[in-house]
């Protein structure tokens, strides 16, 4: 009885490392070019828009775009999360420097605790939520100086980028499905419906 438990759980354990190591090189080229373009699309406004200093492009969306285009599957990769935490974590880090200035022994760790427990509350956990709330506090002069425009740019508008990126590309093959909910998946799958078809016409080209 014992051996033919431990034989099953070395089983189930051989499994597990084998799924988790396998390599799909379908889903790693998508997730590479969702990631390249939503963070791509980010940097050219920033380079288009503003020489000056990083106001579209923060370190946050890059640990976003890990999470919606590498593991989509994840609650915390969801666009309630994606878009929430964010925004969340944004309103909060603007407030609390607003309200306790150049104090950034108190504030940095108030505004990521504070983002933490207000994403629990929402059920909009996202991680890279933290980061953004921390950037609200210790970014740049021109960062701090923005305000509360700093949650509708460079958030909101890098958000709502990386997600309708996300939205396109984690439709566009059988085996990835975004949002994970099938109702809304559905309605996507649509709209990237047209894409699909194309890149089939280019296959079929090339063979």
């Amino acid at each position: 009885m014992v051996k033919s438990k431990i034989r099953r759980g070395y089983r189930i354990a051989k499994y597990i490392v084998y799924k988790e190591t396998l390599v799909d090189s379908v889903e790693n080229f998508w997730s590479f070019t969702g990631a390249f373009l939503g963070i791509g699309l980010i940097a050219f406004l920033q380079t288009t828009l503003s020489e000056v200093d990083n106001l579209f492009l923060i370190g946050s969306f890059g640990a976003s775009s890990v999470l919606i285009f590498g593991a989509i599957q994840s609650p915390l990769a969801q666009p309630r999360n994606l878009v929430g935490g964010h925004l969340i974590s944004a309103v909060l880090g603007v407030t609390i420097y607003q309200v306790f200035p150049n104090i950034i022994w108190f504030t940095a760790p108030l505004a990521v605790s504070l983002s933490i427990l207000c994403m629990q509350i929402t059920k909009t956990l996202h991680p890279p939520g933290g980061a953004t709330a921390l950037i609200a506090v210790i970014g740049s002069e021109k960062i701090k100086h923005l305000g509360y425009w700093f949650v509708l740019s460079p958030v909101a508008t890098g958000v709502f980028i990386l997600l309708i990126v996300a939205l396109i590309f984690n439709n566009l093959t059988p085996n990835r499905k975004y949002p994970t909910n099938s109702r809304f998946s559905r309605t996507f799958q649509w709209a990237a419906l047209p894409t699909r078809r194309l890149l089939k016409k280019i296959k079929r080209k090339h063979r």
